[in-house]
């Protein structure tokens, strides 16, 4: 369901630009051009998930609108033609998301990352670590109106078991000085558990001391911040450190994913199947590793073309995951593909193998006004304790020996 925005702007050039980024970001849009209609509108429905404010409005020169859109409960990012600073500590000591000056351009690529981070910024969690309550709640209120999810600890041990308990949070901000133990200590014992990959981690104080910054660095910190911090910096920081979080998890998503079909690719699959296989032995659990083989895979290429080829592959894909998606699924490369399985006994997997097989067999995939048959070979190996790297050759030799009689077939490692 679409989240609404208010926008208040008396510009119609602005209000349309306004308007077709909150569209673009799936906003239901209603526009305002004067306090007075602001009041109008927001009697009759003030459900607005967020509102852009114009500083100076006709009937609101001064920056009225933004209390009392604000007083109604409505998040706000205040747009302005004034750059001064008195207008700029006005409306920083008011509860808003944020104000953007109308200068060029950039204003609105801000606008848009802003809105933005509103709509998603609640999967994140931050947890706040500081023994004063004051210092705390107010970090704990910046960080609200940016819709993030908070949690809160008055020192370190305590922060490490609200930390064990709610895997969404995503970055630390730790004061140096608590009991128990401090910031410092706090971030080591982090550390143990936490990469930077998985977890940011932003130390604070209010001493003087200039070596704290390199401190909290040197023992696992990200970021610093000096109590007490200015406004716009401290979202500056929360936001680049989110950023980055987000850049990694893009950056190794590329790294593990196959780009056409988007199963797990071949280093992720011996990466997270290894580990899985090992805990299937020790458990002594019924399991099996398979390999796929589309048949006559260059023929398809050959007669229909390769943006054929790479259809089939796609489909090929959501046949895996409909059917064996509760495995650890692959694209190994070209046209094979893995699965890491577990059931209850070998004569379940074994038919869920052949009925997959079956189906694959029977269904033509349709691709322009052509429908292309093909069927798949299959070599798998059943319960063993060797190596993930071993079974694979083995299963490897298993689909082997099915191709060389006769394709769409499944071959067991040790019956051939």
């Amino acid at each position: 369901m679409s989240k609404k925005l208010l926008v208040i702007e008396d510009s119609k050039p602005i209000a349309r630009i306004i308007e077709t980024i909150a569209q673009s970001l799936n906003f239901d849009v209603t526009l305002a051009t004067s306090l007075e209609s602001v009041k109008k509108i927001v009697e009759e429905d003030n459900s607005f998930f967020v509102a852009t404010v114009d500083y100076g409005l006709p009937d609101a020169e001064n920056g009225e609108a933004i209390p009392y859109v604000i007083s109604k409960g409505i998040p706000s990012i205040v747009l302005t033609g004034m750059m001064d600073d008195e207008t700029r500590q006005e409306i920083l000591s008011q509860p808003v998301i944020d104000y953007i000056p109308k200068e060029n351009s950039q204003a609105f690529l801000y606008l848009k990352r802003i809105l933005e981070y509103q709509l998603t910024n609640s999967i994140y969690g931050i947890l706040v670590v500081d023994d004063s309550l004051s210092t705390r709640n107010y970090i704990v209120e910046l960080l609200k109106r940016r819709n993030f999810t908070v949690y809160t600890a008055t020192q370190g041990k305590e922060a490490l078991e609200v930390l064990a308990e709610n895997s969404d949070i995503k970055l630390v901000i730790t004061d140096l000085e608590m009991p128990v133990m401090d910031g410092i200590t706090l971030c080591n014992e982090i550390r143990k558990k936490y990469s930077r990959e998985q977890l940011a981690i932003i130390g604070i104080s209010g001493a003087i001391n200039g070596t704290h910054s390199a401190r909290f660095i040197k023992n696992g910190a990200d970021d610093f911040l000096r109590k007490p911090f200015c406004l716009e910096e401290f979202y500056c920081r929360i936001t680049q450190n989110i950023d980055n979080l987000n850049n990694i998890e893009k950056i190794q998503h590329a790294a593990n994913t196959d780009y056409l079909t988007e199963l797990p690719n071949r280093r992720a699959f011996f990466t997270n199947a290894e580990p899985c296989v090992q805990q299937y032995i020790k458990d002594k659990a019924t399991y099996c590793v398979a390999i796929f083989d589309i048949d006559f895979f260059k023929k398809v290429n050959d007669v229909h073309g390769h943006d054929a080829g790479d259809h089939i592959l796609k489909v090929f894909a959501l046949y895996l995951r409909k059917h064996l998606g509760t495995g650890l699924l692959s694209r190994l490369g070209g046209e094979e593909f893995s699965v890491v399985l577990s059931g209850t006994d070998k004569k379940e997997l074994y038919t869920k193998l052949d009925q997959f097989r079956e189906n694959v067999a029977s269904s033509a995939v349709s691709y322009a006004d052509t429908e292309i048959n093909y069927s798949v070979s299959i070599g798998v190996v059943f319960n063993s304790t060797k190596t993930l790297t071993q079974q694979m050759i083995e299963a490897d030799a298993a689909l082997y020996f099915a191709k060389e009689n006769g394709r769409n077939r499944i071959a067991v490692a040790d019956k051939i």
